[in-house]
């Protein structure tokens, strides 16, 4: 399948997007969101079928799409992208134009690499800002999830503040490509910052 981007971090090697395919990657998916470190994306009950049923809803969905990410070409993590505007927070902020929202989920692994998922992030945000119509990416991580507030700081997000969704008390963030350069900016001065913060699924 045909990889929609792809970036090298100077540390960890390469990084890559491509399509989700609801039904070829449900198997794997399942192993993933129904996790126990994955108790925030909201799918530990799940079967199968049912990962495959949600990942091709959002495949169908005009304003919602998913990618599959790659580390050194093998699968290693899950990127949501959405408009805010009509999926997540409808009625729910200040919506602006150019606004798009986000979910990551890295997989589960039995030995930790440090810093990879400062790496996720910051790959996935390169990714969204790689599309010129792009102003800002807008968060909504439940308020628990301690872990993803840290690394959002740290890739340039600034809290909005707490917002009730139906399935859980989030807290809305947003970040500027200039807070994401300027994040990036002050991550190449110093190199062990960014590997400082690991995190849980957003």
């Amino acid at each position: 399948m045909t990889t929609a981007f792809t970036r090298v971090d100077e540390r960890l090697g390469e990084f890559a997007l491509r399509p989700l395919d609801p039904d070829a990657d449900a198997a794997l998916l399942h192993g993933w969101v129904t996790h126990p470190k994955a108790a925030f994306w909201l799918m530990q009950d799940a079967d199968e079928a049912q990962v495959a049923e949600e990942y091709r809803r959002i495949a169908g969905h005009p304003h919602h799409d998913a990618y599959l990410g790659l580390w050194r070409g093998s699968p290693a993590f899950l990127a949501e992208r959405y408009d805010p505007a009509h999926v997540e927070l409808v009625g729910l902020y200040d919506h602006q134009p150019g606004d798009v929202g986000m979910h990551f989920l890295c997989a589960p692994v039995g030995t930790p690499v440090h810093g990879f998922t400062r790496a996720v992030i910051g790959t996935v945000m390169a990714w969204l800002f790689d599309d010129p119509t792009t102003r800002r990416v807008v968060v909504e991580p439940d308020v628990r999830n301690t872990a993803v507030h840290a690394l959002n700081a740290a890739v340039g997000f600034t809290v909005v503040g707490p917002i009730a969704k139906p399935e859980k008390d989030a807290l809305l963030s947003v970040c500027t490509r200039a807070q994401f350069q300027a994040a990036a900016d002050r991550a190449a001065v110093d190199p062990a910052a960014a590997t400082r913060t690991e995190g849980a699924p957003a």
